[in-house]
C-alpha cells in the first residue's frame, strides 16, 4: 500500500495574510510530497510494513529494521506531522474557553495567555528545524514539548493535540528570519474546532 499526499481542505491562499499562498503551495506539493515519496521508497522492500499506518510505524519505531529506522523517523514523521499540521489551520475559529480543550488549557496553564506564551517560547526555542506541540502525555496531562527535525510525539508515547511547524520552509518567504512574528500570527489561524476534535478523540 502506497502512502499518498493528502489533499488540503482549503485553498493555498486561504490563510493569507498570515501564511502566503506561495509558501503553502511549495510546503505542501514539494516538501510534504518529498516525505511521502521517500517513505514509500524506504518501505519498498518491506511488504509487511507497507500494510501498516504511519502511526503504527512511529509508535513501534524500536521494532523496525535498523536499515530503514532513520528513514521512517524522518519521512514517516515528516508525512504525519504535516498531515496533522494542515488540519489545525483555519482563519476565524477563535479559542473557546468553555470548550473541553479550552477548559483543560486554562486549568493546566492558569490562563489562555499563559498557554500562548509558553507555547510561543517553546516554538521560538527550537534550535534549527523542528516543531512545538501541545500533547497529552503519559501521565494523562497536557504538556508543551519541542521535537527536532521530523521527530513525532507518537514515538515518545505522547498524543498530539496541536502543533506548529518551525522549519524555515514553513515561513521564510514571508517572514525571512522573523520566526517570532510567524509564531505570533500562527495563533490567528488555529482551527480550535479541530483542536477540540483532537482532544475529544484522544480522551476516547
Amino acid at each position: 500500500m502506497k502512502h499518498q499526499l493528502p489533499a488540503l481542505e482549503y485553498s493555498y491562499e486561504s490563510l493569507e495574510p498570515y501564511i502566503d499562498g506561495e509558501t503553502m503551495k511549495i510546503h505542501h506539493t514539494k516538501h510534504h510530497q518529498n516525505y511521502v515519496n521517500k517513505l514509500n521508497d524506504a518501505l519498498e522492500s518491506y511488504p509487511d510494513l507497507q500494510e501498516k499506518t504511519v502511526e503504527e510505524l512511529l509508535k513501534n519505531i524500536k521494532n523496525l529494521p535498523n536499515e530503514i529506522k532513520t528513514a521512517i523517523i524522518n519521512n514517516g514523521g515528516g508525512h504525519i506531522n504535516h498531515d496533522f499540521f494542515w488540519k489545525i489551520l483555519k482563519k476565524e475559529i477563535p479559542f473557546n474557553p468553555k470548550s473541553e480543550i479550552g477548559k483543560s488549557i486554562i486549568k493546566k496553564f492558569k490562563s489562555y495567555e499563559n498557554f500562548e506564551k509558553e507555547f510561543s517560547n517553546a516554538a521560538i526555542g527550537v534550535f534549527g528545524s523542528g516543531w512545538a506541540w501541545l500533547v497529552f502525555n503519559e501521565n494523562k496531562e497536557l504538556e508543551i514539548i519541542k521535537t527536532q527535525n521530523q521527530d513525532s510525539p507518537l514515538s515518545l508515547g505522547k498524543i498530539p493535540i496541536l502543533c506548529i511547524d518551525v522549519w524555515e520552509h514553513a515561513y521564510y518567504l514571508k517572514y525571512q528570519n522573523k520566526r517570532a512574528e510567524y509564531i505570533e500570527n500562527f495563533f490567528k489561524i488555529i482551527n480550535w474546532k479541530k483542536v477540540e476534535e483532537n482532544y475529544k478523540k484522544m480522551k476516547k
